[in-house]
């Protein structure tokens, strides 16, 4: 079980939960249970999905979270666009909003791509072993090479 507290990316999605909460208290009163309750919940989504992610078993679960959190941090960015254009936020602090999301999604599509290569190695890795075995051989991964005669020897 990995522990998403290590995670680089699950940091960033806290930071930016956290950040969440600080700009939306000057929201105005009337959007605490539209807006306002909207950007809280969907931030949170991304960090929280992170986590429930790690706890599960395989890194499929754990692929189909990361995607749900990818979701949530889009969802969040337009919330954040709309809450801009609405004057609840200035523009450097939408910058910065911005900005840590693009960051989140960036990580997170790498962390998807990084588990869907290991899933393909394995995949591939097994294939070469149920070959193998049907055959009758064992496969060796890490094959030797050759010892070569150094160049100008007679042999």
């Amino acid at each position: 079980m990995k522990s998403f507290r290590d995670l680089i990316v699950w940091q960033k999605a806290h930071q930016l939960t956290l950040a969440s909460y600080r700009n939306t208290v000057r929201f105005p009163r009337e959007e605490v249970y539209g807006l306002t309750s909207q950007i809280r919940r969907c931030s949170a989504s991304i960090a929280a999905n992170i986590a429930e992610g790690c706890g599960k078993r395989g890194n499929n679960e754990f692929q189909r979270f990361l995607h749900s959190a990818t979701g949530s941090a889009s969802e969040l960015e337009y919330h954040f666009l709309l809450a801009k254009d609405l004057g609840f936020l200035a523009d450097e602090e939408y910058r910065q909003l911005d900005r840590s999301i693009v960051e989140v999604k960036k990580m997170l599509a790498g962390l998807i791509k990084k588990i869907e290569a290991d899933r393909l190695c394995n995949v591939c890795r097994n294939r070469r072993r149920a070959i193998a075995n049907l055959a009758g051989h064992p496969i060796n991964f890490f094959p030797r090479k050759p010892h070569s005669a150094p160049i100008g020897s007679q042999h």
